[in-house]
């Protein structure tokens, strides 16, 4: 699958007429033209693609108890830095949800009302490739479709909240620029903010959990647990039915899948517990401890999946080239008390200082630099290669206004 630039939506968030012209044509829309500043993608009191359909939203954070009608500058920052990160979820997830998630209508019509131009029907998914990522367990279809509804409530309701204290909200529509798969299941003709086909996926995560010792917030490194898929670029998804026809291939297309489901899930762990120190108004900390509590959720389930991969050797990508191995995660160098795959509760580490006893947390919480590492990773991740340079900037704009924020607005 090509790794250019294609045809996309543009910003649909100004005017139905332009969702309306690619419904009909069936066609993405025209690239953004560069001369889109920074501040069109920040919007006013209207929160963008859906601000009617979230009044009861509106009210309630116009009327609790601790708000005051205004957010400072660093609680806005933050909230719309976290808001931009659950539409790149919500764009991954979809992409997930159109090929393996259980197919009734539920996100689908969720995501329409949100997304200019998206269909509002399911897409009836992809057979073999979801029979695949079953493996991992019986009940990912319905993880996944789960999983996509909530970074989609989540996306609104972080924009709907910023419209409520008159702060400006944020929109990726004009970045759908990217090629869907073309395989049976996907909406093919709508442009998508993530790429899913060129992933080199960290699998350290893996290890950091499982380790009774070490604590990235402290400096230490840990290993992959996959080491094939820390290197190259791997695709997540079928990107044609003749992925679909290679079962050996396909089935390691599953196993990626199943490794980049955890390691989206584990940054938004971490990132909404370093975020919240940060924030000064109460409800603004509440709204983060909130959501991040869902995001561990979220881990949780896909890093007990991920432990049921099938092993596989050496499995190489018809495409590209690129090899993949899926060892046996219960043999050497790992298994034993310390790593087998169904240990899902994080195990107890340093925290803090080494002169502590240890503790069972979420890593890494440090706060410094939290929003900028995120972009770091998301884009190491592959997630953003044939994304334009205009939406690279602007994510990191979005990351340096979070990580400026003070708690007290200092």
């Amino acid at each position: 699958m090509s790794n250019g630039k294609s045809p996309s939506t543009v910003l649909t968030t100004e005017t139905n007429q332009q969702s309306n012209d690619q419904a009909a044509n069936d066609q993405p829309n025209p690239q953004p033209s560069r001369e889109l500043q920074r501040r069109s993608f920040l919007k006013g009191l209207g929160v963008a693609g859906a601000a009617l359909s979230v009044a009861p939203l509106l009210r309630v954070g116009a009327e609790a108890e601790d708000g005051n009608g205004s957010l400072s500058k660093g609680d806005a920052a933050i909230l719309r830095f976290v808001a931009a990160a659950e539409i790149i979820e919500s764009d991954i997830w979809l992409q997930y949800q159109e090929l393996a998630g259980t197919q009734d209508n539920e996100v689908s019509k969720l995501a329409s009302k949100l997304i200019p131009g998206y269909p509002s029907q399911p897409t009836g998914g992809n057979p073999d490739y979801t029979s695949d990522v079953n493996q991992l367990d019986t009940d990912m279809a319905q993880y996944i479709h789960d999983n996509t509804e909530d970074e989609l409530t989540h996306e609104v309701f972080l924009n709907a909240y910023l419209a409520s204290k008159g702060a400006n909200t944020i929109s990726l529509d004009a970045f759908r620029t990217l090629p869907a798969s073309q395989a049976t299941g996907s909406n093919k003709t709508f442009g998508r903010i993530t790429n899913l086909t060129q992933l080199t996926v960290h699998t350290d995560w893996w290890t950091r959990y499982r380790s009774r010792g070490g604590n990235p917030d402290l400096g230490d490194k840990f290993r992959h647990a996959i080491p094939t898929l820390a290197v190259g670029q791997h695709t997540a998804i079928p990107r044609t039915d003749s992925d679909v026809s290679n079962a050996a291939f396909l089935q390691a297309v599953a196993n990626t899948a199943g490794f980049h489901f955890a390691w989206i899930e584990q940054g938004g762990s971490s990132l909404y517990p370093q975020l919240a120190q940060r924030a000064t108004n109460v409800e603004v900390l509440r709204i983060l401890l909130s959501i991040g509590g869902t995001e561990i959720c979220h881990f949780q389930t896909w890093q007990d999946k991920a432990g049921n991969v099938l092993p596989a050797d050496n499995v190489i990508d018809p495409v590209t080239g690129v090899s993949v191995t899926f060892p046996d995660l219960n043999s050497p160098p790992f298994g034993g008390e310390n790593f087998q795959t169904n240990l899902i509760m994080p195990e107890p580490t340093a925290f803090l200082s080494r002169q502590f006893p240890p503790c069972s947390i979420i890593r890494p919480t440090e706060t410094q630099g939290a929003a900028m590492g995120a972009v770091n990773a998301l884009t190491g991740d592959g997630l953003f290669i044939g994304q334009s340079g205009q939406f690279r900037e602007l994510l990191k704009d979005l990351a340096s206004d979070a990580d400026a924020a003070r708690r007290g607005g200092h």
